[in-house]
């Protein structure tokens, strides 16, 4: 298990570039996003799913939201259509999950047998560069149900082994889950109060298109 400490722009391209590396490997990456840690693993990748799950000690019934790295990279893994990609384009990049209708391919196993994905864009040059070729998964770093940590060391202990490379990016802004909002609806329905909830339903939540 690698660590890596990102506190200058040198350290960062380097991080970056060995996640890359181990996410298309199949391996597991503990990396900083704008609201909690998360573990990172290839979306197409079926055993490096598998690995997620077992980590977080996480029920398959319990879908887990997926990380991409820009609004256009969406309508490859999703149906969406105008008038929805203009309201996320408001939120995205930021501390919010948009629950839309799942295109083919896309694992069960990911979705927990549901029609629906979760998508993030965090404000983050980390998590963007890092599924520049493909998605990752973007579930919080914690064993499910338990409390989760802000500082890597902290997230280690309680995971234990697993987890291939460590990306320290220290104590993060919000340290609290994102907003998950379903845009599968008309209106949409925030599904879980978040990271970003009150900007969400002070400047965005009431726009009509």
């Amino acid at each position: 298990m690698e660590t890596i400490k990102i506190n200058h722009r040198k350290t960062r391209k380097m991080a970056i570039n060995q996640a890359k590396k181990v996410i298309a490997d199949g391996g597991v990456v503990l990396y900083p996003t704008d609201t909690l840690y998360g573990l990172g693993a290839n979306i197409f990748d079926e055993n490096a799913l598998k690995k997620i799950y077992h980590l977080k000690k996480r029920s398959t019934k319990k879908p887990i939201s997926v990380c991409v790295s820009n609004i256009e990279y969406i309508s490859k893994i999703a149906y969406i259509d105008s008038v929805v990609m203009a309201k996320i384009s408001r939120l995205l990049p930021g501390p919010f999950t948009i629950l839309l209708k799942k295109k083919k391919g896309i694992s069960d196993l990911l979705t927990a047998g549901s029609d629906k994905i979760g998508i993030r864009i965090p404000d983050n040059e980390i998590c963007q560069k890092i599924t520049e070729k493909f998605p990752i998964t973007t579930s919080s770093a914690n064993i499910s149900g338990e409390e989760t940590k802000n500082s890597p060391s902290e997230i280690i202990n309680q995971l234990g082994v697993g987890v291939d490379l460590i990306l320290d990016s220290g104590p993060l802004k919000f340290n609290k889950s994102s907003t998950v909002i379903d845009f599968t609806l008309n209106p949409p329905l925030v599904m879980r109060k978040g990271a970003g909830l009150e900007e969400y339903e002070k400047n965005i939540k009431h726009i009509n298109y």
